[in-house]
């Protein structure tokens, strides 16, 4: 035991004593013309007012060091004001300068370092976003989701390897930014994947295929490390969707699936571009999973019309099925495919 703490004792004295940290000599040089203010001014006044005590004494050194001077108290002898009072208010000019110059650079590199993406994260039930495609679309996505209580208030980290920093518009919106390879577990440990509610990986490159193998590896980095984090994952070529759901993922959007149905729609149904959006969109009347304990889609439907949404289908097993009959038996289970403004819980 004696020969492993040795050792550690001596590097620690030649750590800490041999080059001590700035903010410890600061403070034991503070310390120190305290302790010579207050133990003079008590020495050479004490004689001529009896009443003084060390906590008096303490006051005066901190006032004069900090050069507020409140006159309440001073030194009325030769001896206190040019042997202790002048060397404080000296010092205390000097040494204020530097305390405060000390305070804005530490707070200018940790501000630094934040923007760069070189700290660490200390957030609880977060999302986090991976990858930087582009301002554009970061911010849309980012506007989108705020649009929803669920995750009007939640805090959002951004995760990339090759931002420089973060962007002022970013910055505006309350954006974190933790910078590293996103399937890499020390970064998503920087970025508190544990403690995180959502994970979205965005196609590095839209349009390149080559972005899905980042998104699998990044996939695969995060269920390894939790399962908690629900992963909703782009990709760009369909054959890989599968391979991510292989990997763990809970969602795969695969853009490229509705570019043929959104055009053949708008050809043969001029605007009907207007009316997906107006679905997609969360500031407008909005597609919504709702349970139901109700037996039959007829009253279920009748229960959410009451709360301000259309029923145009029924939710089960991970399948919708849309425009069914009144008289659809509904089981245990089973959601409800509602057209509305606003979330509701159940009906």
């Amino acid at each position: 035991m004696i020969g492993l703490i040795v050792p550690a004792f001596r590097q620690f004295s030649r750590r800490v004593v041999r080059n001590p940290p700035q903010s410890l000599r600061v403070g034991v040089l503070l310390l120190v013309v305290l302790a010579y203010g207050t133990t003079g001014f008590l020495y050479f006044e004490l004689p001529a007012k009896p009443d003084l005590t060390w906590l008096d004494a303490m006051w005066w050194a901190i006032v004069t060091l900090t050069t507020v001077g409140y006159g309440d108290m001073y030194p009325t002898t030769l001896a206190g004001r040019f042997l202790i009072a002048a060397p404080l208010m000296f010092f205390g000019i000097g040494l204020l300068g530097y305390v405060l110059s000390l305070a804005a650079t530490t707070l200018v590199e940790a501000k630094s370092r934040e923007l760069s993406g070189m700290s660490e994260m200390s957030l609880r039930d977060h999302v986090l976003v991976m990858n930087y495609p582009s301002e554009e679309k970061l911010i849309q996505l980012l506007d989108e989701l705020r649009e929803d209580e669920t995750f009007r208030d939640k805090e959002v980290v951004l995760v990339d390897e090759h931002l420089e920093q973060l962007t002022p518009v970013l910055l505006k919106r309350d954006v974190h930014y933790v910078r590293g390879n996103p399937a890499r577990d020390e970064t998503l440990a920087r970025a508190a994947i544990d403690h995180a509610t959502h994970a979205i990986v965005l196609s590095k490159k839209p349009g390149d295929s080559h972005s899905d193998d980042l998104a699998l590896a990044i996939t695969l980095a995060i269920e390894a490390r939790t399962s908690k984090v629900r992963t909703i994952v782009e990709c760009v070529d369909p054959m890989k969707e599968e391979l991510l759901r292989k990997a763990g993922c809970d969602s795969v959007i695969c853009s490229s699936r509705f570019e043929a149905h959104f055009l053949s729609n708008e050809v043969l149904h001029p605007g009907m571009q207007d009316v997906i959006e107006e679905l997609l969109t969360i500031a407008g009347q909005q597609l919504h999973f709702v349970p139901t304990s109700e037996k039959t889609f007829g009253s279920a439907a009748e229960r959410a019309r009451a709360k301000g949404h259309i029923a145009i289908g029924v939710r089960r097993d991970g399948k919708s099925t849309i425009n069914v009959p009144h008289d659809h038996a509904l089981r245990d289970g089973d959601q409800l495919v509602t057209i509305g403004a606003h979330r509701v819980d159940s009906v």
